[in-house]
């Protein structure tokens, strides 16, 4: 069916940057959600140039073009959603270009992985404080297009706040470049935040400059356990409140707990209905002092116990409990529904409370952890999608779960992106004016919505809108 189109793709890149056999391209059909798709053909570039000559190929042709790192996504922004979908991989455009020691900044492409350029930074002294958990097989590029950030947003920020620069192809093949070389700047809008968690639908980022930040030269880990989770929310307000901002501060509530008390061997009190993971860095010499002000904002009523790690083995064994969580959620339900939702640090104690209602209401079972310093809750459904009777449930429960999030000011997406999967409820957090304009601006950048269609935006004018 589109065998001119895809003749004229291998003449234009090479048959050894083109994968056209059915198999192989079905590899690059998913990504970590439980979404499937059949592109008809992967194109593998390696330089930027040839990602211009791709997108002006698909846009003569009107063909659907879906940018893709790793595939560690789960919300299926680069699965292919028909059948005209070339799928343009970004994993052979994986070099750091330059590592600037004096400016704190490092260019790289979009295919390196986030621990590549770890270490790379580490090696001059630095680190770019985006860390989300795949971090030793996420890519920049994928980094760049959901706004992915990890623990350490609480302290340093996510990608938006630590990237200067980036050049990107628009959906009609032309090259933009975006930034600037310096920590201020502010001639012209802001198209480097507004690429930065477009999930591909506006531009394909193929270089990025990156804003480093210093390693800190020691660090301090400390594991506070509470009776319930109005104490330990009470704790984040408090550490929150005061002068020093921890690099992490992780929570677990009960549920979570009870998952991994018998798979690890811990000293957690048995009454723990919640518990936080803090850290703490600086220099060596200030150490004590900033960790004993964290502990001290920490000790709110229903505090149980607070442990302080003083050795890396220390760190590690307080570290286990959180750890040992992921495999447990695996192995009780490998299908389950994992959102990342954001509340006011203040509402975390009622939003768990609502998810516990709702867990009691639909008869699903539902853990939560996340990034209490900014609210961010992962919420898990457990079911089994084999059982119709359990998906119905489960999605009536998400429903509910995504209601009572924008209830109490919140988002239904921190840092995992929308795709498809969280799509149809954009239009319940956007306000009409600003849907229409975003889709104004989508028009702008991709004339012909050959760039990921059908993701991050509902479709359609919204209602309320001005026509």
């Amino acid at each position: 069916m589109h065998s001119v189109f895809i003749n004229l793709l291998k003449q234009l890149i090479g048959e050894q940057r083109l994968l056209t056999d059915a198999a192989d391209c079905r590899t690059y059909g998913y990504d970590n959600s439980t979404l499937q798709g059949q592109p008809i053909g992967v194109a593998l570039p390696d330089r930027h140039e040839q990602v211009v000559d791709i997108v002006r190929l698909c846009y003569e042709h009107d063909i659907h073009l879906i940018a893709r790192g790793q595939g560690t996504g789960t919300t299926g922004a680069t699965v292919p959603m028909d059948d005209r979908s070339l799928i343009v991989s970004l994993q052979r455009m994986n070099r750091i270009l330059r590592v600037d020691r004096d400016n704190r900044l490092i260019v790289v492409e979009p295919g390196v992985t986030n621990q590549a350029v770890q270490e790379a930074a580490g090696a001059a002294g630095f680190f770019w404080p985006p860390d989300p958990t795949s971090a030793a097989v996420c890519t920049i590029g994928g980094n760049l297009a959901y706004n992915s950030a990890g623990p350490r947003a609480v302290k340093y920020g996510t990608p938006r706040e630590n990237t200067l620069a980036l050049k990107a192809v628009t959906g009609t093949g032309q090259t933009l470049r975006t930034g600037v070389m310096t920590t201020k700047g502010v001639v012209g809008y802001d198209l480097t935040r507004l690429l930065i968690g477009s999930e591909g639908t506006l531009a394909i980022i193929t270089e990025a400059t990156l804003k480093l930040t210093p390693l800190q030269p020691a660090k301090r880990l400390l594991r506070a356990e509470y009776r319930d989770m109005h104490s330990a929310a009470a704790a984040v307000a408090n550490i929150m409140a005061q002068p020093v901002t921890p690099c992490a501060l992780e929570f677990m509530d009960g549920e979570a707990i009870a998952m991994v008390r018998d798979d690890v061997p811990s000293d957690l009190h048995p009454d723990a209905g919640a518990l936080l993971i803090i850290e703490v860095d600086g220099m060596p010499a200030h150490l004590d002092d900033i960790s004993a002000a964290v502990s001290h904002a920490a000790r709110v009523e229903g505090i149980l116990n607070i442990h302080e790690a003083r050795t890396a083995q220390e760190a590690a064994a307080l570290w286990d409990v959180r750890k040992a969580l992921s495999p447990a959620l695996r192995r009780v339900a490998p299908k389950k529904i994992n959102e990342d939702v954001v509340v006011p640090v203040s509402r975390i104690p009622a939003l768990v409370e609502r998810l516990s209602r709702l867990a009691t209401q639909h008869a699903i079972r539902i853990v939560n952890f996340g990034h209490a310093g900014n609210g961010n809750l992962h919420v898990n459904l457990l079911y089994d999608p084999q059982d119709p009777d359990q998906k119905q449930r489960a999605e009536a429960c998400l429903a509910d779960v995504f209601a009572a999030v924008l209830e109490m000011d919140g988002t239904i997406s921190g840092e995992h992106g929308i795709g498809v999967v969280k799509r149809d409820w954009v239009a319940n957090e956007l306000d009409p004016v600003g849907l229409q304009l975003m889709q104004a601006i989508k028009a702008q950048f991709d004339p012909k919505g050959i760039l990921n269609p059908g993701k991050t935006l509902p479709e359609g004018t919204p209602k309320g809108a001005p026509i």
